[in-house]
């Protein structure tokens, strides 16, 4: 029996042992799973989230993509459904990328092809460019905001497959509603990281009233003169760039604080509301261009985005922000402060 029983505590510390490894085991099991799915969660990219529907997810350029044809209806004073049929064209033809190529000479966002009369392709590789040429061609078809999606744009693009651009209707109407700013908030993007952007282009004061009419090399504009140019070529005069006013810019962020004032005459809808709306499609556009340009903080109608915090979208302020200019910081957040 003694002999039982030592032979017993013996072999109770390898069992303890094999106990051990197997939770040690499954804790890291779990964390790797978590990590995973953190990770998974916080991924880069634009989101939008529909009253009442399931969130649709794209990628920060296929964002920024559907952001500016947005700026540039609203800076042509269209009506909601041009924009939506703009952005079901773009999604069926590109997916909302900037394609350098397609079926035979076809490129960009619509896919224009230079040897039917678009453009160069230099040209048409131009978001702003592009998204011009469509609107062109769409005011030309009578009635257009009346008819079926699918005859609105194959009046325009004269595809193989029309009936291909009714099925991105739904999510062009989602987009078409927060980019223009009547679902405040629905529009939001996770942003890990700016672009190669030279911090001290993100504090200078000149850079920010650097004239847009101004030839100015595409490799040279970053930070606030990026920021200045793309607003005048997507916004036109309907939005000003200025300086924040004073205590606007947020203690966290090291950058200069600017302030973006829509012109609520260029919204197509006159009602109370119009100068809102203007601001949050302003606000949704500096969220879809934070990445590129180097936006650290957008506030506007009470909320804040946070380049920080982004994955969180759209946050209650504790202090709250008007209607009339939406406030924007350049630079990332220092976590020190």
């Amino acid at each position: 029996m003694e002999e039982e029983a030592a032979g017993g505590r013996r072999r109770r510390p390898l069992r303890w042992v094999l106990v051990s490894l197997l939770v040690i085991g499954a804790v890291v099991a779990g964390l790797v799973l978590w990590s995973r799915s953190h990770n998974a969660a916080s991924a880069e990219g634009c989101e939008v989230t529909p009253a009442g529907g399931k969130p649709i997810t794209m990628d920060l350029d296929q964002g920024e993509n559907a952001a500016t044809i947005a700026a540039v209806s609203i800076s042509r004073g269209l009506p909601e459904r041009a924009l939506t049929i703009a952005l079901a064209t773009a999604l069926q033809e590109s997916k909302l990328r900037n394609l350098d190529g397609g079926d035979r000479d076809s490129v960009g966002l619509f896919q224009q092809r230079p040897s039917q009369g678009w453009g160069t392709a230099q040209q048409i590789q131009d978001p702003v460019y592009a998204t011009n040429k469509f609107l062109d061609a769409l005011v030309k078809v009578q009635g257009y905001a009346r008819m079926s999606l699918t005859d609105a744009a194959q009046a325009v693009q004269h595809s193989a497959y029309p009936g291909a651009y009714a099925k991105h209707e739904s999510h062009a109407t989602a987009l078409a509603e927060a980019l223009t700013g009547r679902a405040p908030g629905a529009f939001s993007c996770t942003v890990h990281q700016f672009l190669q952007i030279d911090p001290a282009l993100l504090t200078s004061p000149s850079s920010a009233a650097t004239d847009a009419a101004t030839p100015v090399s595409q490799s040279s504009l970053t930070g606030q003169q990026q920021l200045t140019d793309r607003l005048r070529a997507e916004f036109g005069r309907t939005v000003t760039l200025g300086p924040a006013p004073a205590g606007a810019a947020d203690p966290k962020v090291a950058g200069t604080a600017l302030a973006l004032t829509p012109d609520p005459a260029a919204n197509t809808d006159t009602g109370a509301d119009a100068q809102r709306q203007s601001g949050w499609a302003v606000a949704q556009w500096a969220v879809a261009n934070a990445e590129e340009v180097g936006i650290g903080t957008v506030r506007y109608d009470g909320k804040i985005w946070r380049v920080d915090s982004s994955a969180s979208g759209w946050q209650t302020q504790a202090n709250g922000s008007g209607t009339d200019k939406v406030l924007i910081t350049m630079g990332m957040p220092n976590a020190k402060k």
